[in-house]
């Protein structure tokens, strides 16, 4: 059994590993930022989304309750850009692509595991309170109908980035005559011609002021939060490229407003994906959009990608590894396939098959405990399975009740990554088919490949299946 007292987690605040305890026993509060609706989704949004999906099911098998909310940008510039090229309204235009977005978490397995995707546009009023929450405090400032924060005034500003207050003009930096500091940034903008605007009042120094505009991209997220959370919750995620500015920026808006520290008591960042050593990103234009991609490759295969590194180290993605990981999956059901389908005796080699579900289990544990090694815990994962294809290798039979037990641990394991889900593995093959594979193996290994390769031949004729040689084992699959 699972032990949510072990669990430890990497927190980019502090900087080093921690035990994780929830705020309240037994419920966990998560908020990952969530997708800006202005195009498709692409793998580097899949890769951050996979990897948090895998923390709200691994913290729910440890029986945690989990409120996981992602939310959905739909009021931004890059919005207000594309719906301007195109000719079409900036909120029907998020409309669109969130709706696709949300097709594209359907076909990831993601979307189940999200509680909720709120919309920025439908916490204006709770934008508005923050941002008078500031102003009250002194921690904002108005300047002709844009309200800024004062960065000066939040001590600790850059602990969570790590990067030096002189440092900080190097980096993105939002222009705009008259602030007081130059990497001071918008809580709410000032609306402009033909942008969408909605109209509110803060007061400052006692002066009412009636702004029409829209909000900055940083409150958004802390005014969604205050309200579904309040003033301090678990776990925020995101991908490492939002440390600085988005996510310090969090930190000191809703700090300073709440009065309240910290904020979010473990900040989790996931790396970043990159191709040809450069992140994946629509600006750089080196993007596969995640529907693109599903067209060739199955979702169960770029999850175990995802899976097969550690969820804070970057992937270098490439063709010839999304390939490796289809060749993956493949042996992982046909191993699986053996052990699932083989004959049942009662008693038969109980003690064995139990001995690999424990230790399966134990190590799994052990793994993702370790800061969601997922890694590892696939590797472990992996091992167990061909125990049990080496089980079914050399037994005529299982136990009925061991072989169940045994079946039921790696489904379990296995669905955290999601994987193992369609079913394939139930369908057993045909014992001449199995015998021509076993027949094809001793024939490699004592380096008759023309032979071998008639025999993979009349499997592919006769049966319809293929079969593979990789790094894991003989794979072989039915074609089509």
């Amino acid at each position: 059994m699972a032990d949510a007292s072990d669990l430890v987690l990497y927190n980019t605040l502090s900087k080093k590993e921690e035990r994780f305890v929830p705020g309240h026993a037994g419920r966990v509060n998560m908020f990952v930022c969530g997708q800006t609706v202005y195009d498709d989704a692409h793998l580097g949004h899949a890769k951050n989304y996979i990897n948090f999906s895998v923390v709200a099911r691994w913290l729910r098998h440890l029986n945690y309750s989990v409120m996981y909310v992602q939310n959905i940008t739909d009021v931004d510039d890059k919005i207000i850009a594309r719906a301007r090229e195109s000719g079409r309204d900036p909120i029907e235009l998020a409309r669109h692509f969130e709706s696709r977005f949300l097709e594209d978490m359907e076909s990831l397995d993601v979307k189940r595991d999200v509680d909720s995707y709120p919309r920025s546009h439908d916490y204006i009023e709770a934008i508005r309170v923050q941002v008078q929450q500031l102003l009250d405090m002194g921690y904002a400032y108005l300047l002709d109908g844009d309200v800024y924060y004062d960065v000066s005034r939040f001590k600790g500003y850059t602990a969570l980035s790590g990067i030096r207050i002189d440092e900080l003009a190097r980096h993105r930096i939002e222009p705009k005559e008259g602030k007081r500091n130059p990497y001071d940034f918008a809580l709410w903008k000032a609306a402009k011609p033909g942008e969408p605007s909605w109209k509110i009042k803060v007061s400052e120094a006692g002066k009412t002021a009636a702004l029409d505009g829209r909000p900055g991209w940083h409150i958004e997220d802390t005014a969604i939060t205050s309200v579904l959370f309040g003033p301090q919750y678990d776990i925020h995620g995101g991908a490492t490229d939002l440390i600085f500015p988005h996510h310090t920026n969090e930190i000191a808006q809703a700090e300073a407003a709440s009065g309240m520290a910290p904020f979010v008591r473990y900040w989790m960042h996931s790396g970043v994906l990159k191709v040809n050593g450069e992140k994946m990103s629509k600006s750089l234009g080196n993007f596969v959009r995640i529907r693109d991609l599903l067209k060739a490759h199955s979702a169960e295969a770029l999850r175990l990608l995802v899976c097969s590194t550690h969820y804070r180290k970057e992937i270098d993605y490439t063709e010839k590894l999304m390939a490796a990981a289809e060749k993956r999956l493949r042996y992982i059901y046909g191993a699986f396939c053996v052990f699932y389908n083989m004959k049942e005796s009662s008693g038969a080699g109980a003690a064995d098959i139990d001995r690999i579900a424990g230790d399966l289990d134990r190590k799994f544990t052990a793994a993702m405990n370790s800061d969601l090694n997922t890694s590892l815990a696939l590797t472990e994962l992996c091992a167990a399975i061909e125990s049990l294809k080496a089980f079914a290798e050399s037994h005529e039979a299982a136990d009925a009740d061991a072989k169940a037990r045994a079946s039921e641990k790696v489904l379990e394991l296995a669905g955290i990554f999601g994987i193992l889900r369609s079913g394939a593995y139930k369908t057993a093959l045909p014992e001449d088919a199995r015998r021509l594979i076993a027949e094809r193996e001793a024939l490699r290994d004592r380096k008759l490949y023309m032979e071998s390769d008639a025999v993979r031949d009349r499997l592919l004729g006769e049966y319809g299946i293929v079969v593979e040689d990789s790094e894991y084992g003989t794979i072989w699959y039915r074609n089509g």
